[in-house]
């Protein structure tokens, strides 16, 4: 299956601890991830290399004119030190990982997300597009929720 891989960098206006202690509650995705309109099922979990995480159901809903699809998603988070690591598996044979790197940038914290997603032929450029324009979406809603007034 192939891999798309992508990344971008921004900046912030609040410290990491505080952007660490958003990104690792499930329920700020809600809104953050333009899609996100449920998160469920929320406990405790080990990812694939064993480690403590927390895993969830978040419930995307996708419009086209008068119709919707709801679409469950599976998700495992694994919070490290300034990093926080998302595996989604979604249904048909979607999968992608998230990587959030956070850095102190003075008062702020300079963010980059790396996105890889493996999706079949068939779906790949509906399933890369998606994930492109929610990680643009969720770079300007982080900022947003992040800027200290």
């Amino acid at each position: 299956m192939p891999i798309d891989r992508f990344s971008v960098t921004y900046t912030v206006g609040a410290p990491p601890a505080e952007v660490f202690a958003h990104l690792t509650d499930p329920q700020s995705y809600v809104g953050l991830s333009p899609l996100v309109v449920v998160v469920r099922d929320v406990r405790p979990a080990r990812d694939d290399l064993g480690r403590d995480a927390v895993s969830y159901v978040a419930v995307e809903r996708f419009r086209w004119g008068p119709l919707r699809w709801d679409n469950p998603i599976r998700v495992t988070m694994t919070a490290l030190d300034g990093q926080v690591i998302s595996s989604v598996v979604s249904p048909g044979a979607v999968r992608l990982d998230s990587t959030v790197d956070l850095v102190a940038d003075g008062a702020g914290t300079e963010v980059t997300e790396t996105i890889e997603v493996r999706s079949p032929g068939p779906l790949r450029g509906f399933v890369t597009g998606k994930a492109r324009s929610v990680q643009q979406a969720r770079r300007t809603e982080l900022t947003r929720r992040m800027t200290r007034t």
